[in-house]
């Protein structure tokens, strides 16, 4: 497969934010990583180049938050995790390219409007409560949807798990193995499915050292650099991004010959 220097420093800085992210600074930014990349390949073969990816520094953190995480808040969403996932599953591989960086373009756009109305103090269109067994089941499977289609199954579930009252560092811990189980699985369904290649395993070994390093850069920016700055520039480039991810889709869908 022959791919662009373009998409190439697109990935490298998806991965970087990523690493960022994983790091503790900038929140839950590892969401752009999908829609920046699928502005230069299809969607599926961007999710498959992060699977691995994420998946090591999953087991890296894990292995460090084994003893601290909440069965019974994770065990609460992955019932309705896996429904989601299974759903992703169903069509992700077999949607057309356009139809999913549609899609990628939206869930970018909700998580733009959604920071932009938490920074406001508004509520956010659409949120529901996040107490009660309904309310659960949807999070959760909006989460597992999202989590398969684009790695972006955090915002979704974010709020629940604040309204725990959980610990720092059992926060962190119970976030960790959620998605972790979360991304364990979709490794197996990308690979059965093939969405997950050689190709794409090349260009994911490629990538690899930068998720360290966006690890070190964020554990540094964290010192040096105003979160909140560096959070608002990247949201205002998540929505540049989706802006741009619904205009191609929306051409490729409504306006191709």
């Amino acid at each position: 497969m022959d791919l662009t220097f373009s998409f190439y420093a697109a990935s490298v800085l998806a991965v970087l934010i990523t690493g960022i992210s994983k790091s503790g600074f900038g929140g839950g930014l590892g969401v752009m990583s999908v829609p920046i990349m699928s502005l230069f390949v299809a969607p599926q073969f961007a999710a498959a180049v992060l699977m691995p990816v994420l998946l090591i520094m999953d087991i890296l953190i894990v292995a460090r938050y084994r003893r601290h995480w909440r069965k019974v808040v994770v065990f609460s969403l992955l019932p309705a995790a896996m429904v989601g996932l299974l759903v992703g599953a169903l069509v992700f591989q077999h949607m057309d390219a356009d139809v999913i960086r549609f899609v990628v373009g939206l869930l970018a756009l909700f998580f733009v409007l959604q920071y932009v109305f938490q920074q406001t103090g508004q509520a956010v269109p659409g949120q529901v409560s996040r107490t009660g067994r309904t309310a659960i089941w949807a999070l959760g499977g909006i989460s597992g949807f999202a989590s398969y289609v684009a790695h972006a199954g955090g915002p979704p579930v974010k709020g629940y798990l604040l309204s725990q009252n959980l610990e720092k560092t059992d926060f962190v811990g119970t976030n960790t193995v959620y998605f972790f189980s979360l991304n364990a699985i979709k490794t197996i369904a990308y690979g059965s499915t093939g969405t997950m290649s050689l190709d794409s395993l090349a260009v994911s070994a490629i990538l690899v050292p930068c998720l360290f390093i966006g690890v070190f850069l964020g554990m540094r920016l964290h010192h040096r650099v105003d979160q909140r700055l560096f959070v608002k520039i990247v949201y205002g480039f998540l929505g540049l991004t989706a802006i741009r991810l619904l205009s191609d889709g929306a051409a490729g869908l409504f306006f191709a010959a």
